[in-house]
């Protein structure tokens, strides 16, 4: 008898053999409802606990508030990794291939391998039996595996699971309790000699399980500049025509490991905001050798809204704050001063300084702002001497090689992105003066920033700027004002996006945590009375941060939900796939749309990831004019043996709106059907698209580019 015979024999056994009215009464309950018979158990294990407080100094209350905590997080994780995992086996429940089963309750169609019921029950189970051995009896503490048990036997018993899928699960169970128990121990442990460290390792622990969660299961869909980001990626090139290349290259790293998912597009944007919190603690601690301000900078850096959103997004800011991070630390090393008994920095450090000035020019354009940090701080800090020296000079020479690519490639394309970045400055426009946008650029960083640590920043910029003495304030204005008042008074002649200045708050966030947290600062100024305001900003910061992940808890309408643009996009393909499928059967489909953001997430989320267009009738230039298009498609599709003369090439158009069909298209095609698409989400219309269906493609007039 092979092993899948044996679980059948055993899964009739207890779904048949074991059945009476008293058990068919019990089990749909434990089975449903099980788990509010913990309850108790942890009540009393509490009210134990306390009552045993002052006799144990607080450590048996401690314990139990931890062992609480443990089982909540055991219990989230293996119910995680029990849904991962059934899609892993995609084992069928017996309900829907036994025969002769008795259902006592729903056979839903999920997988069957392993059981969540079981694998949840033994996670929460265990470490309330194990850590509560001590002050706790042993016939009480088996109370929870005792449970834990009958909720995993009803399961067989209610016709919904085998008997494997319950081993599978209480065994997975079990292991995550206790990786979540042996960790919690090292932390316990760490902590006596690391007290700092430990709470930002942890902390980072915590938050990346949670953003991993959250891009798997999370509301958000691939936003348009994500799709369209990672259409580069499947175009490896020297640059591209509004951005450097480097979040191409990351993209198709992160895409070769996890394949082109959400998550594989997104997983760096969480390694690089673990990384981005790791290097500035360690700038910080080089800094003041403060291990308490260092860790505020760190950990504030992970609630402020607009840091956390490229935590889970991945765009061109994911690993630009990073490598700016990364810039400062390589700076910061590079003119500091030797610590007794060390060596002064030699030309390797400033070496380092341009190959991470570079790759941060190849993210983001806007990179350029820390050699003019550079420059302020050399010229007014007291380090001036080093502009006499050749070191600045060679990161400044080393960055330009490192980003000469982008160079090249624009030498070749008639220098698009320069013409690009002008028309996004608004250079043409000439100089024009619009208080209303300084209006909203303000509103817009109070906002991003959070009222309380907006102010914050400034104000303890000020404050140190005037009090401590030394290059270190300087570090940190040199590096924060310059930028965000260059994009405050750029938006006084034309729009400058909200995250236009982000890297302005970063030495910000520092000057925060120093003046607030910093031992020297604290005895010479008596701030520590004023903490309860910098906390305020934080738990603020944190509410909108979460409020940020999920915006339908206040229910914004869409037009006010910055969020809205990620969302409906996988109920597009929903309707989009079956046109594109159907009309495949008939001969080559081209696919496109006249604005990018369709086109690439058309790309990415129709199955098997068609070539899209995006066709120029009256809109600026964008990436899809430098490949190839629909006419040059067409002709390699008519030269190909496999096309017979008798077929057609036929197209699906989708634009925004219920809009008309466009001259051009009109021309290029025989005839056509149109279609009105809304896509909801939860109720609330977001957008409407019309999808034209096209028959018999003829060729389409390129228009002539106007802007860029």
């Amino acid at each position: 008898m092979d092993i899948n015979s044996l679980d059948s024999n055993l899964y009739h056994l207890i779904n048949q053999g074991t059945a009476n009215g008293i058990f068919d009464v019990i089990m749909p309950f434990l089975s449903a409802k099980g788990y509010t018979l913990i309850f108790p158990f942890a009540a009393y294990m509490l009210w134990l606990a306390y009552r045993k407080k002052n006799e144990s100094d607080g450590e048996t209350w401690n314990l139990a508030l931890w062992t609480v905590l443990i089982s909540v997080m055991a219990c989230f994780l293996s119910d995680w990794i029990s849904n991962e995992l059934k899609h892993v086996f995609g084992r069928i429940r017996p309900c829907h291939v036994e025969e002769g089963v008795r259902l006592l309750g729903t056979c839903t169609k999920s997988a069957s391998m392993p059981s969540g019921h079981a694998t949840n029950s033994f996670a929460y189970a265990f470490p309330l039996f194990f850590m509560t051995r001590g002050y706790i009896l042993t016939r009480w503490r088996i109370y929870p595996l005792v449970l834990a048990s009958l909720v995993a036997y009803s399961r067989p018993y209610t016709g919904v699971h085998y008997p494997g899928d319950i081993v599978a699960g209480a065994l997975l169970g079990v292991s995550i309790a206790a990786l979540v128990m042996y960790l919690f121990g090292y932390a316990k442990t760490r902590y006596k000699s690391s007290p700092h460290t430990t709470v930002l390792y942890v902390s980072l622990l915590v938050l990346s399980v949670f953003r991993i969660f959250y891009i798997l299961h999370g509301p958000l869909d691939l936003g348009p500049d994500e799709a369209h980001y990672w259409e580069w990626s499947r175009h490896l090139d020297l640059s591209y025509y509004s951005k450097g290349p480097m979040i191409a290259y990351l993209i198709a790293l992160g895409t070769a490991i996890f394949g082109d998912t959400v998550f594989g597009v997104r997983f760096l944007a969480v390694v690089l905001s673990v990384l981005s919190s790791l290097l500035l603690y360690k700038l910080v601690f080089e800094m003041y050798r403060d291990e308490a301000a260092a860790l505020g900078s760190a950990l504030i850096y992970q609630v402020i809204p607009l840091f956390t959103a490229f935590s889970v997004i991945f765009s061109i800011d994911s690993p630009f704050l990073f490598f700016w991070i990364l810039s400062l630390y390589t700076f910061h090393r590079a003119i500091a001063e030797p610590v007794p008994g060390g060596r002064r920095t030699g030309i390797d450090a400033w070496i380092l300084l341009g190959i991470s000035l570079g790759i941060g020019l190849l993210t983001k354009y806007t990179m350029a702002f820390f050699h003019l940090g550079i420059l302020v701080f050399l010229v007014m800090s007291d380090r001036r001497y080093l502009l006499r020296t050749i070191r600045p000079y060679v990161a400044m020479l080393v960055s330009l090689i490192v980003f000469s690519p982008v160079i090249i490639w624009n030498a070749r394309h008639d220098w698009v992105t320069l013409r690009h970045t002008a028309g996004q400055a608004h250079i043409a426009e000439g100089f024009n003066i619009s208080i209303r946008n300084l209006g909203e650029l303000v509103g817009s960083q109070i906002g991003i920033v959070t009222p309380v640590l907006f102010v914050l920043i400034f104000y303890a910029l000020h404050k140190l700027y005037h009090t401590e003495k030394g290059y270190r304030s300087m570090f940190l204005t040199a590096f924060s004002i310059p930028v965000v008042a260059f994009f405050f008074f750029k938006s006084i002649q034309g729009k400058v996006q909200a995250n236009w200045a982000m890297t302005g708050y970063i030495t910000g966030i520092v000057a925060v945590a120093w003046y607030y947290w910093g031992s020297d600062v604290q005895a010479a100024t008596g701030t520590r009375k004023n903490k309860v305001v910098l906390w305020t900003g934080i738990v603020i910061a944190l509410v909108v941060t979460i409020v940020s992940h999920y915006p339908s808890i206040i229910k914004l309408p869409p037009k006010l939900d910055p969020s809205s643009r990620l969302l409906g996009w996988h109920q597009l393909r929903d309707e989009i796939g079956p046109l594109y499928r159907t009309l495949s059967t008939q001969g080559p489909v081209l696919l496109f749309s006249d604005r990018y953001q369709i086109s690439s997430e058309l790309a990415f989320y129709i199955d098997g990831h068609p070539t899209t267009y995006c066709i120029n009738i009256g809109r600026r230039m964008d990436q899809y004019d430098l490949w190839p298009d629909m006419n040059e498609e067409a002709e390699q599709i008519r030269r190909s043996r496999s096309f017979a003369a008798a077929e057609q090439i036929n197209g699906i158009f989708v634009t925004w709106g219920d809009s008309d069909m466009p001259s051009p298209v009109v021309k290029a095609f025989d005839r056509f059907e149109k279609k009105v698409i809304k896509v909801y989400d939860k109720g609330t219309e977001l957008r409407v698209y019309t999808v034209i269906i096209c028959y018999n493609f003829k060729g389409l007039d390129r228009g002539a580019i106007e802007t860029y």
